[in-house]
């Protein structure tokens, strides 16, 4: 009997810790476990990696890489290449053009203004195709360039084939596809289209609907990217900024549409409520003067490079900085040259180091300036 009833209370106690509001059912409805390839949550500003799962997996890139051809776009505005007003004319490269288009014909003209539009509202592989032939002469050495761009980026894990990424040999990570979105946060050119759900082109013939629907849902959005194939199931990168901090979620390969953006939603919350940035700060009782033997001057001081901001979590209240110099240095010493570093630490942990580095330069005493000190010493007393 006493089994029984040890049995009766352990089920009843299951029943409860099941039941809408308790603790089970709380922590479930926080925490959904939704299938996907891969994920990453990163901080924009600083590209640091928060969160992921799978983040560093190949996978297939397919239209994300339209991604990578905006931000080329981006970057010939900023150059003073193209404005938004300026007509491209569409190549024979855009005949058959297959997957989503707005059915641009070889010799038509188009502002690249509208094309960035049917590029970024209506992932229009032809619209991919005028901008980068427009760009770089030819489709070709647009991907070239599109892939040294990944590398500079550090997009060590991404291969792109084409502008519009409609092939089967591109791939790229979930981590990779969020260093891209990082250098897209900061083009304020391309803002306006990331956050249109719908507009038109050539008036109102030709309808354009943007897939990612934070665009017209979330007055956060910053944009950038959701898409979705047989081959490679339905994704999204999506970015945001609350509070005066920019992040960015990228989830690949969900088996539906809603799974993509109830897991951009969980990343992005877990973003803006776990951590913040900082700006470290390095005082005068760090950067002291460095004594300098055989110069024309006794010290030289110290100074810092421009100290990038920090990802910590919200529950930290205090950096710790460690300084690191030498008691001397011997002349002579080049402006700019590295005398030590500056490293900063959450408890145990190193966020970042940087170079420590003299204000100015201090060239080697030699017989003149030495009987000149002296000279002038003597004039003293």
């Amino acid at each position: 009997m006493k089994r029984y009833a040890a049995l009766l209370c352990c089920g009843v106690l299951l029943f409860w810790w099941l039941l809408p509001g308790s603790p089970a059912a709380v922590s479930a409805a926080e925490e959904p476990e939704i299938p996907a390839a891969a994920y990453a949550l990163l901080e924009a500003e600083t590209g640091t990696v928060l969160l992921e799962s799978h983040g560093s997996d190949r996978l297939p890139c397919g239209a994300m890489a339209k991604l990578m051809t905006a931000l080329l776009a981006a970057e010939q505005l900023e150059q003073g290449a193209w404005t938004m007003d300026t007509v491209l004319t569409a190549t024979d490269a855009v005949t058959g053009t297959k997957g989503a288009v707005i059915w641009l014909t070889a010799g038509e003209e188009m502002t690249v203004g509208d094309l960035l539009k049917g590029l970024i509202v209506g992932n229009a592989n032809d619209a991919a195709v005028v901008l980068a032939a427009a760009a770089a002469g030819d489709t070709k050495q647009f991907v070239m360039d599109m892939n040294a761009r990944a590398f500079d980026l550090g997009m060590r894990d991404t291969w792109f084939t084409s502008p519009q990424g409609n092939t089967d040999t591109s791939y790229t990570t979930a981590a990779d596809l969020g260093r891209l979105c990082c250098a897209l946060a900061k083009k304020t050119a391309l803002q306006p289209y990331f956050r249109t759900w719908r507009d038109f082109l050539r008036g109102e013939a030709t309808e354009l609907v943007n897939e990612n629907t934070f665009s017209r849902t979330d007055e956060t959005s910053i944009g950038f990217k959701a898409c979705h194939s047989e081959a490679e199931g339905w994704s999204i990168a999506a970015g945001a900024r609350r509070n005066g901090m920019q992040c960015v979620a990228v989830v690949l390969g969900c088996g539906d549409t809603d799974s993509r953006f109830t897991l951009a939603k969980q990343l992005l919350r877990k973003g803006f409520a776990g951590w913040k940035v900082v700006q470290p700060q390095l005082s005068g009782e760090f950067l002291y003067p460095v004594q300098v033997r055989g110069g024309v001057e006794r010290a030289v001081l110290a100074e810092s490079g421009p100290l990038k901001g920090l990802v910590v979590p919200r529950s930290c209240t205090e950096l710790e900085t460690v300084m690191v110099l030498p008691r001397f240095v011997q002349a002579p010493v080049r402006k700019g040259q590295k005398l030590g570093h500056a490293a900063f630490y959450q408890g145990n942990t190193l966020l970042y180091e940087t170079d420590v580095a003299a204000a100015d330069a201090v060239p080697v005493r030699d017989f003149w300036d030495a009987l000149y000190q002296i000279t002038v010493k003597m004039l003293k007393m």
